[in-house]
C-alpha cells in the first residue's frame, strides 16, 4: 500500500506539473481540465485511501476528548 501511494502521489505530481505547462505554453483550455481532473483525484480518490492506510490499526477513543483523556491530560499538568 505504501509503494502504491507514492506512486499514486507521483502520478497526481506529474500531471499537475503537466498541466500547468500546457496551461501557461500551449492550450489553455486542456490544462484547466488536467488540472481540475488532477484536483479531484488527489481529494476524492488519493486523500481517502491516504486517511485510511494512516488509521490503519489506531483507535479513535485514544484522540477524541472523553472524561478519561480530560483526566490524564489534568494529571499530567500538575505533575
Amino acid at each position: 500500500m505504501k509503494i502504491f501511494l507514492r506512486i499514486f502521489f507521483l502520478a497526481l505530481l506529474t500531471c499537475l506539473t503537466i498541466g500547468f505547462y500546457i496551461k501557461t505554453f500551449e492550450n489553455s483550455q486542456q490544462g484547466n481540465k488536467i488540472v481540475g481532473f488532477t484536483v479531484l483525484g488527489a481529494a476524492f480518490i488519493f486523500m481517502p485511501i491516504f486517511l485510511v492506510h494512516r488509521w490503519k490499526g489506531k483507535r479513535l477513543k485514544d484522540y477524541t476528548l472523553s472524561k478519561e483523556n480530560l483526566e490524564k491530560l489534568r494529571n499530567s499538568d500538575q505533575k
